[in-house]
């Protein structure tokens, strides 16, 4: 197969085959994927903005039962660091947050045994009381389909319930590699690549925002990065109401799996495939959280047109010794550095304010 014939159908933004992207993926020079993918950010996006939402995550318990082997954050139940947070204790954190204008709360934690549905409706009904101007962007599908199960209901009606209590969009959570013997290498205990599609679809069939990602670097394949976008590509175009996909590096430190991480360059072939073959989703965002705020930059070049959230709080990432921060004045700047105009959105890509 010829790789001038996959790009030249990029060129003129006609979807490729699996074979056409595999064949771009690890042939294609770094600039080549890069200007390809620039291409499309500038086709979507021709305004020249790049966005950033102001948010926080809230890790409301780090038990999980799942005990990803990528994982360096969860603790098993009784662990004498084992925690979940009190009402108050969350009440606090989004205090915090809407005290510096943010608007989005990302509530993830890991498949606790005792937190059945009504811990969480609870929760989210007072949240939306308390806090009206803010999106309650929480729950991976893995979280959902596990509440659902320990409180003896199907996954729809769960997250029916959820949603009716005040869980306004889906984030995409858990996708990994969306191949099953990835999935049963890193992480045999969480739902398989068919389980997290079932969530997706069901959240886009009640009206619900959701967003897609993959974590790479870990075990996979090139085929099975190319699989994984095809994959969230035919859910979008089945009904899907993804509105961002965000590709980020496995994080070796403190995990049972070890190894070691993509490179920078990786991720950036990564990233620009991301946006070929995804141009029916229109957002993507670039990790500065794992590839610090240089190479974020650089990403803007390679498709991306978002930075995501400030995330004022961020503990999976950082157990794993990743640590970069960045302030909404530190983006501002970097957006703007890159001769891009900075704009703070809201979660459903709203524009708040440009800078």
């Amino acid at each position: 197969m010829d790789i001038s014939n996959s790009i030249d159908k990029t060129f003129a933004g006609r979807p490729l085959t699996r074979a056409e992207a595999l064949l771009l993926y690890t042939e294609a020079d770094l600039l080549t994927l890069g200007k390809l993918a620039d291409g499309i950010r500038k086709r979507l996006h021709p305004d020249g903005m790049v966005t950033f939402v102001v948010d926080r995550n809230v890790n409301y318990t780090n038990v999980c039962e799942s005990k990803c082997k990528f994982c360096a954050f969860y603790r098993d139940h009784g662990a004498s660091d084992a925690y979940v947070l009190s009402e108050e204790e969350i009440h606090g954190k989004i205090e915090e947050l809407v005290a510096m204008g943010g608007t989005q709360l990302l509530m993830q934690g890991g498949l606790h045994p005792e937190l059945t549905i009504d811990w969480f409706e609870n929760l989210f009904r007072e949240i939306k009381r308390r806090f009206p101007g803010v999106q309650n962007h929480s729950l991976s599908p893995a979280e959902i389909t596990h509440i659902a199960g320990i409180s003896g209901l199907t996954m729809p009606e769960a997250l029916r319930r959820l949603h009716g209590a005040g869980l306004d969009s889906v984030p995409g959570g858990g996708a990994e590699i969306l191949v099953d013997r990835v999935r049963q290498e890193i992480s045999p205990n969480k739902i398989g690549w068919q389980g997290w599609g079932a969530v997706m679809r069901e959240a886009a069939r009640l009206g619900m925002p959701t967003t897609a990602t993959m974590m790479f670097g870990s075990s996979e394949s090139p085929e099975e990065i190319v699989e994984h976008l095809f994959r969230v590509r035919e859910l979008q175009a089945d009904g899907g109401s993804f509105t961002a996909f965000i590709p980020w590096t496995y994080q070796p430190g403190n995990t049972e799996l070890g190894g070691s991480s993509a490179t920078g360059v990786e991720y950036l072939r990564v990233l620009a495939l991301s946006r070929i073959v995804l141009d029916n989703i229109p957002n993507l965002q670039a990790s500065w959280v794992t590839q610090g705020a240089r190479l974020a930059q650089v990403a803007l070049f390679f498709g991306a047109n978002d930075l995501g959230g400030t995330m004022l709080e961020e503990n999976v990432v950082a157990a794993a010794g990743c640590t970069f921060r960045m302030s909404r004045e530190e983006m501002v700047e970097l957006i703007r550095g890159g001769g891009f105009i900075p704009a703070q959105r809201s979660t459903s890509y709203e524009l708040i304010k440009m800078y």
